[in-house]
């Protein structure tokens, strides 16, 4: 609604859209529509005093945060808004972290100060708690709740009073009495604010003061210093304060001009900069969307020179051609046509050949690429597969395209496990995933639990002898193999030595034997799971100088490795996940409560601003749909994080459970 009320006050829209009626340009997918917020980011463009606005409006709902980040990567400047009564929630926290490691100046939109019991001193508070910043507020509500339209403007030391018509528009007079103090008080800590960041202007502030021209002069430059961080109180339902956020972005916030250069990397993976003033274009792909009006749509923003349409470039990542088509700037669904693309800018490139999100677009004289995004671990997981046999290739083909347009969605067959694993942030995005691709290709998918990938080894030393012998007729079969094993350490793998000595066994079926191990150690031995850490040494055995073959020493050395496994205390190992969950902290109680349930093992905590943050060790197994369960148990306010650790040993009653269900499944 923000980014609504800025195309109003600008004249691109005549009337404010409706999140509830599914009426905002924003917004526009019909997933968006029918749940009542954003899933997809969404380009916007307004001009205001002299300045075009190139706005990226990106959703803030959880599961949807990479979103923000990729977004933020090509922002000059971060609009962080938060709501009245909800304060400071974790998602808050993360895409203030995520603008605070791109270096962006930010400003911070308290929406919402029109509902019930809104009150503006809580939440400064809480901004001043959570992110420790020199958070100062720009304009100060009056009539907050219900019908709030009056404020005081700080920077201009005058009273507000927004019309009721929805336009933006207001009126303004001086302030005079009590009320004039407290702006002039306020006026006063903003000028000593501003002069800090200039040497010059504080000397000068100290002798004689300084005129509102020289605060004007300095607020820029303040910003940027992040000597401050101001805060807007607003009421995007009825655009009240938006056009005083917008002058404010206009004459003193970020532009491409306080952020010339862009760091990159040349063919020889060697750190050069690319400037907004370089005479050879580059531009960077920092989302791709499929349209189905339109087809494939790159989002870029223009890091130097300019793209035209018609010219040819070049995919710095693929080294491949390119002839550029249409490009639009957009409002939401809404297209206008370009003939270009200036540096700064942000616009949408039409059907380019094997270019994906995170790809450099340069001319070919200058082949440098940036960092690609970095999106954050999955953080759930599910199994997939197609209600009806022969959908698979269409599910491929629609699992490569949501990849694509969101890489914080991902997917992987694995061969290992026989089954395809899609993960995603939590529970809502793989269900919008799914629901994109039964649109598209009219499949219906069944969603499950994913298997766990145990890995089986020893305990013990052990050492077994085989015999294979088979005579059908013809020309027989015969090897013998004698093999010791031995407990390796944790991620070491399976080892295969020889130490024969004499000539029992020519040296030519060691591969032989060898390949027959590995074979039974992919396939498993006691609940059908692959075999890691043991060293395995083939050390005597018996051949025929007619029957011994290649097909034999495999035979023989599959069954002889079973057999020594069988002698070894073998057992069962389950992988580790490392989690870090991030709640407030009345909700630690029971999230502690809830690992321990779940075999968890604490490693530490910290605190993050109001968040509480718990690093703790948990079974893989006992995480699916933990995601789901935090949200549901933290009233949707907790988020995690996970990544793989190790493996550790299986206790003795789960591991009875797994092989006996494996064994049940082989006898199925």
């Amino acid at each position: 609604m923000l980014g609504e009320c800025m195309l109003a006050c600008s004249g691109k829209i005549n009337r404010l859209g409706s999140v509830n009626e599914g009426t905002t340009v924003s917004d526009y997918h019909k997933a968006e529509k029918e749940r009542k917020f954003s899933i997809h980011t969404s380009l916007l463009h307004a001009e205001w005093l002299e300045s075009r606005f190139n706005i990226i409006d990106t959703p803030g709902y959880l599961d949807f945060l990479a979103e923000s980040r990729a977004a933020l990567k090509v922002s000059d400047l971060a609009v962080v808004v938060a709501h009245a009564t909800h304060g400071i929630e974790i998602g808050t926290s993360k895409v203030w972290n995520f603008a605070e490691e791109f270096g962006l100046a930010k400003v911070v939109v308290v929406n919402g100060i029109d509902v019930e019991n809104a009150k503006y001193e809580p939440i400064l508070k809480d901004l001043k708690t959570t992110f420790g910043a020199r958070f100062f507020p720009i304009n100060i509500p009056i009539n907050p709740g219900p019908g709030y339209n009056e404020m005081f403007d700080v920077i201009r030391k005058a009273k507000l009073t927004y019309k009721t018509d929805n336009s933006g528009k207001y009126d303004e007079e001086k302030v005079d009495g009590e009320e004039g103090e407290q702006v002039d008080q306020l006026h006063t800590q903003l000028i000593e604010l501003v002069a800090e960041s200039d040497d010059t202007l504080l000397e000068k502030f100290f002798d004689e003061g300084i005129t509102e021209e020289e605060l004007r002069g300095g607020l820029h430059k303040a910003f940027q210093s992040k000597t401050f961080i101001p805060v807007f109180f607003t009421s995007s339902e009825t655009n009240v304060g938006i056009a005083r956020l917008m002058d404010f972005i206009s004459k003193y916030a970020s532009s491409p001009d306080d952020h010339m250069e862009t760091v990159a990397q040349n063919i020889d993976g060697e750190e050069v900069t690319i400037s907004l003033d370089d005479k050879e274009a580059a531009a960077f792909v920092f989302k791709t969307i499929n349209e189905s009006h339109i087809g494939e749509l790159s989002f870029v923003k223009v890091l130097s020179s300019t793209l035209k349409s018609g010219e040819d470039i070049v995919n710095a990542n693929t080294d491949e051609p390119q002839r550029l088509g249409q490009m639009f700037i957009l409002n939401g669904k809404n297209r206008d046509k370009v003939e270009q693309l200036n540096a700064g800018q942000i616009g949408a490139l039409v059907k380019l050949k094997n270019t994906h999100t995170g790809n450099t677009l340069t001319s070919s004289k200058r082949k440098v690429t940036v960092p690609p995004i970095e999106y954050p671990n999955p953080s759930i997981h599910e199994a997939l597969k197609p209600k009806n046999k022969g959908d698979e290739d269409k599910i491929s083909i629609g699992l490569a395209a949501l990849h694509e347009e969101d890489p914080s969605f991902q997917y992987h067959v694995d061969s290992e496990l026989h089954q395809t694993v899609i993960s995603g942030q939590g529970e809502l995005h793989l269900q919008v995933a799914m629901e994109r691709i039964k649109e598209r290709f009219n499949i219906e998918i069944e969603l499950s639990a994913p298997k766990i990938p145990f890995r089986e080894t020893i305990r013990n030393n052990g050492e077994a002898k085989y015999r294979h012998k088979k005579q059908s007729g013809g020309a027989g079969q015969f090897a013998e193999v004698w093999l010791r094993i031995e407990p390796a350490s944790r991620d070491h793998g399976v080892e295969f030595t020889q130490s024969l000595v004499g000539q029992n066994v020519d040296r030519v079926f060691v591969p032989s034997v060898e390949k027959g191990v590995n074979s039974a150690c992919t396939d498993g031995i006691i609940a059908g799971y692959r075999v890691v850490d043991v060293k395995i040494d083939f050390y005597d055995g018996k051949m025929h100088p007619v029957d011994s073959k290649d097909v034999a020493f495999q035979i023989a050395g599959r069954h002889a490795f079973r057999e020594a496994i069988q002698s070894a205390r073998p057992c069962m190992l389950e992988p580790i996940t490392q989690i870090e969950v991030s709640v407030p902290e009345e909700f630690m109680g029971a999230v502690m409560g809830d690992l321990s349930s779940r075999r968890g093992k604490i490693l530490g905590m910290d605190v993050e601003g109001a968040f509480q943050v718990v690093r703790a060790e948990v079974p893989q197994m006992e995480l699916y749909h933990y995601s789901t369960n935090l949200r549901s148990l933290t009233g949707g306010r907790g988020l995690h994080a996970e990544e793989f650790s190790h493996y550790e040993y299986m206790p003795h009653e789960l591991e009875k459970k797994v092989i006996s269900q494996s064994q049940a499944k082989d006898e199925d």
